[in-house]
Protein backbone atom coordinates (compact mmCIF):
# COMPACT_ATOMS: atom_id res chain seq x y z
CA UNK A 1 0.00 0.00 0.00
CA UNK A 2 2.70 2.53 0.97
CA UNK A 3 4.65 1.85 -2.23
CA UNK A 4 1.91 3.72 -4.13
CA UNK A 5 3.01 6.81 -2.18
CA UNK A 6 6.73 6.47 -2.95
CA UNK A 7 7.72 4.63 0.25
CA UNK A 8 9.78 1.43 0.25
CA UNK A 9 8.02 -1.77 1.26
CA UNK A 10 10.49 -2.34 4.11
CA UNK A 11 9.09 0.56 6.11
CA UNK A 12 6.64 -2.01 7.54
CA UNK A 13 7.59 -5.44 8.88
CA UNK A 14 6.44 -8.74 7.43
CA UNK A 15 3.13 -9.94 8.76
CA UNK A 16 0.70 -7.30 7.52
CA UNK A 17 -2.67 -9.04 7.62
CA UNK A 18 -4.82 -6.24 6.22
CA UNK A 19 -5.06 -2.51 5.76
CA UNK A 20 -7.66 0.18 5.29
CA UNK A 21 -6.90 3.25 3.18
CA UNK A 22 -9.51 5.99 3.12
CA UNK A 23 -9.98 8.60 0.38
CA UNK A 24 -8.56 11.35 2.61
CA UNK A 25 -5.28 9.40 2.97
CA UNK A 26 -5.86 8.21 6.52
CA UNK A 27 -4.98 4.57 6.97
CA UNK A 28 -4.83 1.64 9.36
CA UNK A 29 -2.41 -1.25 8.91
CA UNK A 30 -3.05 -4.42 10.90
CA UNK A 31 -0.19 -6.74 11.82
CA UNK A 32 -0.66 -10.24 13.15
CA UNK A 33 1.15 -9.35 16.38
CA UNK A 34 3.17 -6.64 18.07
CA UNK A 35 6.68 -6.55 16.64
CA UNK A 36 9.99 -5.44 18.17
CA UNK A 37 12.99 -5.40 15.85
CA UNK A 38 16.38 -3.88 15.20
CA UNK A 39 16.78 -1.61 12.16
CA UNK A 40 19.69 0.19 10.45
CA UNK A 41 21.61 2.48 12.76
CA UNK A 42 21.21 0.04 15.69
CA UNK A 43 17.80 1.41 16.59
CA UNK A 44 15.02 -0.72 17.99
CA UNK A 45 11.51 -0.22 16.63
CA UNK A 46 8.27 -1.37 18.17
CA UNK A 47 5.25 -1.81 15.90
CA UNK A 48 1.86 -2.23 17.54
CA UNK A 49 -0.68 -4.60 16.02
CA UNK A 50 -2.40 -1.50 14.60
CA UNK A 51 -0.40 1.25 12.88
CA UNK A 52 -2.31 4.31 11.72
CA UNK A 53 -1.69 7.72 10.24
CA UNK A 54 -2.20 9.81 7.14
CA UNK A 55 -0.32 9.23 3.90
CA UNK A 56 0.28 11.25 0.77
CA UNK A 57 3.08 11.01 -1.76
CA UNK A 58 6.37 11.20 0.16
CA UNK A 59 4.74 11.92 3.52
CA UNK A 60 3.50 9.83 6.45
CA UNK A 61 2.04 12.02 9.20
CA UNK A 62 0.12 11.69 12.46
CA UNK A 63 1.56 8.22 12.94
CA UNK A 64 0.57 6.07 15.86
CA UNK A 65 1.61 2.54 16.65
CA UNK A 66 5.33 2.90 15.81
CA UNK A 67 7.91 3.69 18.48
CA UNK A 68 11.70 3.91 18.54
CA UNK A 69 13.96 3.18 21.50
CA UNK A 70 16.51 5.91 22.18
CA UNK A 71 18.88 5.07 25.02
CA UNK A 72 16.44 3.52 27.53
CA UNK A 73 13.21 5.27 26.54
CA UNK A 74 10.59 4.63 23.86
CA UNK A 75 9.33 7.55 21.74
CA UNK A 76 6.57 7.65 19.14
CA UNK A 77 7.54 8.27 15.53
CA UNK A 78 5.20 11.02 14.41
CA UNK A 79 6.23 11.58 10.81
CA UNK A 80 8.29 10.10 7.99
CA UNK A 81 9.18 12.19 4.94
CA UNK A 82 10.84 11.04 1.74
CA UNK A 83 13.27 13.37 0.04
CA UNK A 84 14.97 11.82 -2.97
CA UNK A 85 16.87 8.76 -1.80
CA UNK A 86 16.46 9.51 1.91
CA UNK A 87 13.80 8.96 4.54
CA UNK A 88 13.68 11.53 7.33
CA UNK A 89 12.13 10.06 10.47
CA UNK A 90 10.76 12.56 13.00
CA UNK A 91 10.48 11.89 16.73
CA UNK A 92 9.15 14.98 18.46
CA UNK A 93 11.48 17.89 17.61
CA UNK A 94 14.27 15.53 16.51
CA UNK A 95 14.84 13.77 13.22
CA UNK A 96 17.31 11.45 11.54
CA UNK A 97 17.82 10.58 7.87
CA UNK A 98 18.38 7.12 6.45
CA UNK A 99 18.96 5.89 2.89
CA UNK A 100 15.78 4.57 1.28
CA UNK A 101 17.80 1.48 0.32
CA UNK A 102 17.96 0.54 4.03
CA UNK A 103 14.24 -0.23 3.75
CA UNK A 104 14.25 -2.31 0.55
CA UNK A 105 13.27 -5.49 2.38
CA UNK A 106 10.52 -5.97 4.95
CA UNK A 107 12.11 -6.83 8.29
CA UNK A 108 10.95 -10.06 9.89
CA UNK A 109 9.56 -9.92 13.40
CA UNK A 110 11.38 -12.38 15.63
CA UNK A 111 9.47 -15.27 17.11
CA UNK A 112 8.61 -15.19 20.80
CA UNK A 113 11.35 -17.76 21.49
CA UNK A 114 14.10 -15.80 19.71
CA UNK A 115 12.95 -12.60 21.45
CA UNK A 116 13.33 -14.32 24.83
CA UNK A 117 16.78 -15.66 23.94
CA UNK A 118 17.97 -12.22 22.77
CA UNK A 119 16.83 -10.59 25.99
CA UNK A 120 18.90 -13.00 28.15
Amino acid sequence: MLEKFNFPKGILPEGVESYLLRKDGSFNVYLGKNCDLKVPGNYFLRYSRKVSGKVETGSLKSLSGVRVKIVFLWFGIGQVLRSGDELRIHVGPFSASFPVSSFDECPRCPSLFSSLVQSL
